[in-house]
């Protein structure tokens, strides 16, 4: 899968490593997104990995995650779901908060998140289909991974399969499991999964209630799958939480296992 492909540094290369990936942009129904690419040394055709930002309105460019994934011979792609960072469009926790400041009927208010969560999932099937469509791209070795709301999104898109190869939530809903509706949404998502799943989570998140619920769904589904709980990351949930997923020290805790689990599904 290129993996171990070597990469040689310039210093185009190291700027580009130090936050300056390529600004896209990318159809999604009758709007145009941006998000961020970053691509290893050479022509390809690479393997690729699409990350899925959470509820944050400014995701960035997460350097860290990128310079490790291009570093092993990926194509590092951040789409920015409509009203996040640089594509138009309502931001999603704007919509979720005029609906709960208007309805008291908790069931309504559950449903709702989860129609948004489906209605946002399609920006993240759009990027997929704009991804395959790149020539410096293996269709057949793309996979996807995010983080809480991405973690959610990455569950949603492994019922869809699309062709990926795998996918790895980090703490999807970990701060919205009280969400009946949301819980039940992605153990449905997770067995009906089309591709291996590797489930993750930091033992100091704000719930690992996500693993403990479809942690064992995920492993009786498939001897590929994996869930696992790490240890605590720094001092706090949100360290924990998102802080373990993006940041360097944090991939140097998973990194090894998550390549290895995308290395065997990949071949």
């Amino acid at each position: 899968m290129n993996a171990k492909q070597p990469v040689h540094y310039n210093l185009a290369r190291q700027e580009q490593e130090h936050g300056k990936p390529e600004l896209i942009s990318f159809p999604s129904g009758d709007l145009i997104l941006k998000g961020f690419l970053y691509k290893p040394e050479g022509t390809g055709p690479f393997p690729a990995i699409i990350w899925n930002h959470g509820s944050e309105k400014l995701p960035g460019q997460q350097p860290d995650l990128a310079r490790f994934y291009t570093s092993k011979g990926f194509v590092f792609f951040l789409p920015h779901r409509h009203g996040h960072g640089r594509s138009p469009g309502d931001y999603i926790q704007d919509l979720i908060e005029q609906f709960k400041a208007k309805e008291n009927n908790r069931m309504l208010y559950e449903k709702y998140v989860v129609k948004l969560q489906e209605e946002y999932n399609k920006d993240v099937v759009a990027a997929v289909e704009w991804l395959k469509s790149q020539p410096f791209v293996d269709q057949k070795s793309i996979v996807m991974s995010g983080c809480s709301y991405g973690g959610t999104q990455t569950l949603l898109t492994s019922s869809k399969g699309l062709g990926l190869r795998a996918f790895v939530p980090f703490a999807p809903a970990a701060m919205s499991w009280s969400n009946t509706e949301l819980q039940n949404r992605l153990l449905e998502a997770v067995r009906n999964s089309k591709a291996p799943l590797f489930l993750i989570q930091a033992r100091n998140d704000y719930s690992i209630s996500p693993s403990e619920v479809l942690g064992p769904v995920i492993k009786k589904q498939n001897p590929s799958n994996r869930a696992k709980v790490y240890p605590p990351f720094g001092s706090t949930n949100q360290e924990g939480h998102y802080g373990f997923a993006t940041t360097a020290n944090g991939i140097a805790i998973w990194g090894s296992d998550v390549l290895a689990f995308l290395e065997a599904a990949i071949k």
